[in-house]
């Protein structure tokens, strides 16, 4: 069946976030003498949020005292920097505007909570494009539950099976598969090197942004990494 609608993830996908999550957190760490943790160690942890982040720099679980006044106050510090360094990834920009101008509209469902989101989408000019942004709290669960990629899809104007999800985790995967979506791994996302990402059952792996458009048969000519 024909996509008339193309979703994505946000971290890690549509947007690279971890400049900014890792100015963030590095900023807390100093705030407790604590040296700064690098780029490179926290990517691949990005796409799992504000907890994943607390977890790994300070080697504390949810539950565990701090645990939460950290994660607080994380949140705080890269609210006020939502766009300092966080931009599409290369390519982005170009399949959103040859999307739009084959007529067909995407969005975004992320796990990220609205009121990061919208505020980051807006400064980047791109909350007014989307067709749909369905946000961690805007439906009843978060992903891999099938409710914010079902609301997506009546918001988008779109069925099930005339969307494409698009993510750097297992659980957008698992999201897609379970809302009756085509899904596509974002293998330039935060997907970590340890990981065999063709067990996540995707219908395609792409090593860029620009794959989209192969995949959707824009181009003449599939690219290499493509599984449609």
């Amino acid at each position: 069946m024909a996509i008339r609608t193309v979703l994505f993830d946000l971290d890690g996908t549509l947007l690279d976030t971890a400049p900014d999550l890792t100015y963030a957190l590095n900023q807390v760490l100093r705030e407790e003498s604590r040296s700064a943790l690098s780029l490179a160690a926290l990517r691949p942890l990005v796409s799992h949020g504000a907890k994943a982040l607390i977890r790994y720099a300070f080697s504390l679980e949810p539950g565990d005292p701090g645990f939460e006044a950290r994660r607080k106050r994380l949140l705080e510090v890269y609210r006020a920097n939502l766009a300092r360094e966080t931009r599409p990834f290369p390519g982005i920009l170009e399949v959103l505007d040859i999307l739009e101008a084959r007529g067909l509209n995407w969005g975004v469902v992320t796990n990220k909570p609205s009121w990061l989101t919208e505020p980051l989408l807006a400064a980047l000019a791109l909350l007014d494009r989307a067709a749909c942004v369905i946000s961690g709290d805007t439906a009843e669960h978060a992903k891999p539950h099938p409710a914010p990629m079902l609301l997506a899809c009546r918001q988008a104007g779109s069925q099930a099976f005339e969307c494409l999800y698009i993510g750097d985790a297992q659980r957008d995967i698992e999201a897609g598969r379970n809302a009756g979506m085509r899904t596509l791994i974002a293998g330039f996302g935060y997907v970590p090197p340890d990981i065999d990402i063709n067990v996540w059952n995707a219908d395609g792996i792409i090593e860029r942004p620009q794959e989209i458009l192969a995949w959707l048969n824009f181009c003449t000519q599939p690219e290499a990494g493509i599984r449609p």
